[in-house]
């Protein structure tokens, strides 16, 4: 069975991208900080016939992120699609007049600093097999910026621009990957906002293997 792992697990959208791998046959691995949560995650899927298993890392602290790896191919096989959407509320944005490189620094380790760790850990494997799929997402600051994420949209636009540069680079090895930018309130109401439906659009990059990016837009104003 192929594989999808996800980092930054959660039950909105990390759990609707489960879903909708898990009903093209694939095994789900959840990661995320917190074993009970994955628990419940896992038993959700497993519920719907969905193979899953959680395996806890923080993406603040790398070596956490490539630990959960290493277990996750040991334990489930290898990884076919990597997707990285980590969360921290605890990480406040500021105001673009108010960054500094201290309220910065933080932003560009938890975004960057987790995707360096955890898509430079799956690449030499894919390359090596000459297939795989990256999907990253960010907010959609990344692409249409928000002056008052200002640290934020600085962590996410580099972290855009990295994707769209491996996009372009590994795409005559076989390996496919994609930057996801989501400018929506997930799950606040608006009908293209609902996880289920966002995650559709993560299949439809994964069937289709064409598109460096997607900026997903539902919001009212």
């Amino acid at each position: 069975m192929p594989l999808i792992t996800i980092i930054g697990a959660g039950p909105g959208l990390g759990l609707e991208i489960a879903r909708a791998f898990g009903r093209k046959g694939f095994d789900v691995a959840l990661v995320a900080r917190d074993q009970a949560k994955l628990d419940t995650l896992a038993k959700t899927l497993e519920g719907e016939g969905v193979r899953a298993q959680g395996f806890t890392a923080d993406v603040s602290r790398p070596e956490t992120i490539t630990s959960a790896l290493t277990e996750i191919k040991g334990t489930l096989g290898p990884i076919d699609v990597l997707e990285f959407s980590p969360a921290d509320p605890s990480l406040a944005p500021v105001d673009v007049l108010d960054v500094t490189m201290e309220n910065l620094q933080p932003q560009i380790d938890f975004y960057l600093g987790g995707a360096l760790a955890s898509v430079g850990w799956v690449l030499p494997d894919m390359i090596e097999a000459g297939n795989g799929t990256v999907l990253v997402t960010t907010g959609g600051g990344s692409i249409s910026p928000m002056p008052f994420l200002g640290n934020v949209n600085i962590a996410a636009a580099g972290l855009r621009n990295w994707t769209l540069n491996l996009h372009d680079s590994l795409a005559e090895k076989g390996v496919y990957v994609a930057h996801v930018g989501i400018t929506a309130l997930i799950g606040a109401g608006h009908p293209d906002a609902e996880p289920d439906i966002i995650a559709r659009a993560y299949v439809k990059l994964y069937d289709e293997r064409q598109a460096a990016e997607l900026h997903h837009v539902a919001y009212d104003g």
